[in-house]
């Protein structure tokens, strides 16, 4: 029973599952196969080699027999792999389509989020498309009577490895954006996004798609909010940045950004992930497993110092400021799981991703502070960095800044 029950559960898993995300699924099998075994045999030529323990990783592959047995692991990986990639490219598209369901959302926004960048750069079927998107669909300008357009739009950008569903929070399951556009007034919509591609490359696409949605919006567009929390507010201010290199229009509408437990100076895990990298390049032995540290996607290593404009010009440097439109209100939420927002729990942990002073924007140089008026910012405490979708003095506060 025990076995049966056990593969009932795993078989009910799966069934969210597209036959696209089979697919997709399949081809980053490959790839990680692929990649274990260029780890291993890196190992094997240290141990093989007679390495020092600290020092350079000798270069070159392994020879001999022991090279012809990895050599033939990455063609027959590699066969396998080409032909199970054309035939489902052949199949897949002629099998019929079904609604998403918030798991499958779930499990792809978190593969996303770890390797999005890969997928986007391999073209894999999991890699998920920037859009507007309502109640989990996508938004089309032709759908917009149907959502009573009006004169003030308010875009929600979520965090990493997330998704725009899960803005649903509390007990009736109710979106905070939505319940903000009720009460005052404005046309609520939700960016969807591979929240593990570079901020930067997210925030020109964003701006770009803001472009359009403002060019071809039925009534004109008077005022434009941008509500992200985490990841979406750096995405937010990085789309701002762009819009103004390349002198787009939308800008001019816009009147508030409001950030919710953004790392705006950095995140402390991902400072540390960087570091044990760094050790472990120190010993040949050690040094072919930051090849899994390496795993990460490029918007994770943003968030190291917040790189929002892609100006980072080297792992340990400073990125440079987002310009922002000097008419633009900044406001800044923060949490923490402390009762005081001046304790040193707050300053080094924050929520337990993000610091207080991070999610503020506060800098101890002056010119690297983003411009947030103190009566525009928010410490929320004992809360959690996802506890801030759903807390109610979040919601109260909102209500009375954006009305």
């Amino acid at each position: 029973m025990g076995p049966i029950a056990m593969s009932g559960k795993t078989m009910s898993r799966f069934s969210h599952l597209h036959p696209s995300d089979v697919h997709g699924l399949s081809l980053l099998a490959v790839d990680g196969v692929i990649g274990t075994t260029e780890l291993v045999e890196q190992v094997h030529r240290a141990i093989a080699g007679f390495a020092p323990p600290v020092g350079r990783m000798p270069e070159g592959t392994t020879r001999g027999i022991t090279g012809l047995v990895y050599r033939s692991i990455h063609g027959v990986t590699r066969l396998v792999g080409t032909a199970s990639d054309v035939t489902l490219s052949r199949i897949v598209p002629r099998l019929p389509g079904r609604a998403s369901t918030p798991e499958r959302e779930r499990l792809l926004a978190v593969i996303n989020g770890v390797v999005g960048d890969h997928l986007a750069r391999r073209s894999n079927p999991l890699a998920i498309d920037m859009r507007l998107r309502r109640d989990g669909r996508a938004f089309n300008l032709d759908d917009a009577a149907s959502v009573r357009p009006g004169r003030r739009l308010l875009i929600a950008l979520h965090g990493l490895c997330m998704n725009d569903l899960q803005w649903r929070r509390g007990e009736d399951g109710a979106a905070l954006p939505d319940r903000l556009a009720e009460a005052l007034g404005y046309t609520p919509l939700y960016l969807h996004y591979n929240t593990g591609r570079p901020i930067a490359d997210n925030g020109r696409d964003f701006a770009v798609l803001l472009e359009d949605l403002v060019a071809q919006w039925p009534e004109p567009v008077d005022e434009l909010v941008l509500l992200g929390h985490s990841m979406g507010g750096l995405v937010a201010l990085s789309a701002c940045h762009h819009a103004g290199m390349e002198a787009h229009v939308w800008p001019g509408a816009l009147r508030k950004i409001v950030t919710m437990g953004s790392p705006h100076h950095g995140a402390p895990l991902e400072r540390l992930g960087h570091g044990v990298d760094r050790l472990l390049e120190i010993s040949p032995y050690s040094a072919p497993f930051t090849r899994l540290g390496a795993i990460r996607s490029a918007g994770i290593t943003d968030l190291r110092y917040g790189n929002v404009t892609g100006s980072l010009r080297g792992p340990d440097e400073a990125p440079g400021l987002a310009e922002l439109p000097d008419h633009v209100e900044c406001h800044a939420i923060a949490a923490t799981t402390d009762s005081r927002a001046d304790s040193l729990s707050s300053r080094y942990l924050g929520d337990g991703l993000v610091p207080v002073d991070s999610a503020l924007g506060r800098h101890v140089d002056p010119s690297r502070c983003l411009p947030v008026h103190r009566d525009h910012q928010l410490v929320v405490c004992n809360t959690r960095h996802i506890g801030l979708l759903a807390h109610r003095s979040v919601h109260s506060t909102l209500h009375d800044w954006l009305r």
